[in-house]
């Protein structure tokens, strides 16, 4: 049975991304992460940010989320950690202290988040760097000057978008000549023209996240574009001469007659079966 960390870092691996990368994108610090594919999940912080943190990592690379939360209360660390008593005896009066309020006050809007009551607490220690609550301002107070900055800023970028949206339209109404090539989506296959049965194929496989344009010499028609992730393989139709412009084309490998040729340089041709 594969353990947390295995199970973390096959899936992030499947997603053909750093752990830098994931960082990133996650706003979780890489030491964090590394630990968690480690399975070393002392990082000196609340049980609740640790659990937190492996559940948005665990989201953010499609692992059962659930499966892993289980799985990590069931290791029993949380129990074991010392040293942060004060913090869970004060996270728990604060808990009776929003039920008693709601209880007493059933009118009044009472805050629903556990990490935002924690960020406004003095007394549950030093404010965590590694949280992304934003603090709250000590007078609670807003100024009517800045909703006046906030929706004149609003009306400026919507001004803004509204004259770049009509310069693209009109630069693309005057141009004469149709575009050969569609437009990337978000999707990994943007073109991919599939071949016939008996057709004869070349297979493109990515040794690493690879963006690939494969067209025939003779009319450029394109019969695939977009990008490959790592470990997987394209099939194209071998209509004739191809040529094959590959970044970063040290990731892509072709298979021609059952043997695997790695991309010499970033534009190949291939000749025709």
């Amino acid at each position: 049975m594969q353990s947390i960390g295995e199970r973390l870092e096959e899936a992030r691996k499947r997603k053909g991304i750093s752990i830098r990368e994931a960082a990133e994108a996650t706003k979780i610090r890489s030491d964090y992460l590394h630990k968690f594919e480690s399975n070393q999940f002392d990082i000196k912080l609340p049980e609740i940010y640790v659990r937190g943190f492996l559940r948005s990592y665990a989201n953010f690379l499609k692992a059962p989320a659930e499966k892993i939360i289980n799985d990590y209360n069931g290791l029993g660390l949380g129990e074991n950690k010392t040293g942060r008593g004060l913090n869970r005896e004060t996270y728990g009066r604060m808990d009776l202290t929003v039920g008693s309020k709601m209880d007493k006050e059933p009118g009044e809007n009472a805050p629903t988040t556990i990490p935002e009551q924690i960020a406004t607490n003095d007394d549950a220690g030093p404010r965590n760097p590694a949280t992304f609550v934003p603090p709250r301002s000590d007078s609670g107070r807003r100024s009517p000057l800045n909703v006046d900055l906030i929706i004149k800023g609003g009306a400026l970028v919507l001004g803004l978008a509204i004259v770049i949206i009509l310069g693209i339209w009109l630069l693309g109404g005057r141009s004469s000549k149709p575009t050969t090539t569609a437009n990337v989506t978000s999707s990994t296959d943007a073109i991919w023209v599939k071949p016939l049965a008996g057709e004869p194929i070349l297979p493109l496989v990515a040794n690493g996240p690879v963006s690939v344009t494969v067209t025939t010499k003779g009319d450029n028609t394109i019969l695939y574009k977009g990008t490959i992730p790592r470990g997987d393989r394209r099939d194209v139709p071998r209509r004739g001469e191809l040529k094959v412009v590959s970044e970063p084309f040290q990731n892509l490998t072709v298979e021609i007659n059952g043997k695997l040729w790695p991309m010499q340089g970033r534009d190949s041709e291939i000749r025709a079966p």
